[in-house]
């Protein structure tokens, strides 16, 4: 496949730089994939798309505070890093800017000193592993003086950094917010549950790569970025029962439909428990446990794009995006919703 058919105009005066207020304010298109219908509601208007049996699972992962400022060790100079994962404890994958000036053995100090990273390798994809020391604990000492990480394309500063969280976030670990969750409220996430038969939630950690395109020609050449996911016992049970019983099962974002998808056998059946996955979902992709999607309007060239084409078709997404487009819609993270039913 070429990346360049799955491109479409996106005007920069439509990629959102602040959330809708309140949340659940925001448009939703509603994609019928068996007549191609297109319809353009309120995201409220989601409850009248819901089954009384459908199961409904939602990605409950927390974004850190991962970007931090510094000055480098000995020599003074300012440094910015980017937590990217921890591969163990106290020592992170990161990316580190100016990275020609921080070698191996460099070290950075954060805040007033009581933290400290020293550059112990580089990784193969050009960023840093940082050992982290604290006076006192150190993940506590991140979320003191980090802080939360906005997509490339928000030039926006936030007035409050809970905007970038959904109102489910609970196990910290991203270092990008699962945006199709922004879209609901206490109440609306209530007013769910009352409508269908369960909501469901595992865990995801999303990193930094999901904002990149794809810079290759070929689609199959692309690599695609490594993330780890965790799925509860009773969630597992929920979505295999749904699959055994032929009930509907709705992933809020792409990241939850990607750690179910990878967490699947070939009958549905859905393995609790932890794991990474490297899972590239592309057009001709057969989904063995994902019947429906809640999601936003993802960037041209993008594997989040290319996931949405596998659930719909490369042709009807496309023209449903052009269809946004016309229709004035506020894209990407802080933009409005699409429901792929």
């Amino acid at each position: 496949m070429n990346i360049a058919d799955f491109d479409y105009h996106l005007p920069p005066e439509l990629i959102a730089q602040e959330p809708a207020r309140p949340r659940d304010s925001s448009r939703l298109l509603v994609l019928h994939r068996d007549t191609g219908e297109i319809e353009h509601r309120l995201f409220p208007d989601l409850l009248g798309y819901l089954r009384a049996d459908d199961v409904i699972v939602v990605n409950d992962t927390r974004v850190l505070r991962a970007r931090l400022h510094g000055v480098r060790e000995p020599g003074g100079g300012r440094a910015e890093v980017l937590l990217l994962s921890e591969r163990e404890g106290n020592v992170w994958e990161a990316l580190v800017t100016p990275g020609r000036r921080i070698p191996v053995g460099r070290s950075i100090a954060f805040g007033e000193g009581d933290l400290r990273a020293e550059v112990i390798a580089r990784t193969p994809a050009g960023g840093r592993l940082l050992r982290f020391t604290a006076a006192g604990d150190v993940r506590a000492a991140i979320e003191r003086v980090g802080q939360v990480p906005l997509p490339p394309y928000v030039h926006r500063a936030l007035d409050d950094e809970s905007d970038y969280q959904t109102v489910y976030a609970h196990t910290p670990g991203a270092s990008a917010a699962p945006t199709a969750g922004f879209h609901f409220t206490p109440e609306m996430l209530e007013a769910v549950k009352a409508r269908v038969h369960a909501v469901a939630h595992l865990t995801l950690h999303i990193g930094v790569s999901t904002f990149r395109p794809i810079h290759v020609a070929r689609v199959e050449d692309h690599e695609m970025h490594v993330e780890s996911y965790a799925i509860p016992e009773a969630t597992a049970c929920l979505v295999t029962a749904a699959k055994r019983d032929r009930q509907r099962l709705l992933a809020v974002g792409t990241s939850a439909a990607r750690a179910l998808e990878a967490a699947a056998d070939e009958t549905g059946q859905v393995r609790a428990g932890a794991g990474e996955t490297d899972l590239f979902i592309t057009p001709g992709y057969r989904f063995r446990v994902v019947d429906a999607l809640l999601t936003n309007f993802h960037m041209p060239r993008s594997t989040l794009l290319l996931l949405v084409c596998a659930a719909a078709g490369a042709e009807l997404i496309l023209r449903a995006y052009r269809e946004a487009v016309a229709g004035r819609y506020r894209f990407l993270s802080f933009g409005d919703a699409m429901l792929i039913i």
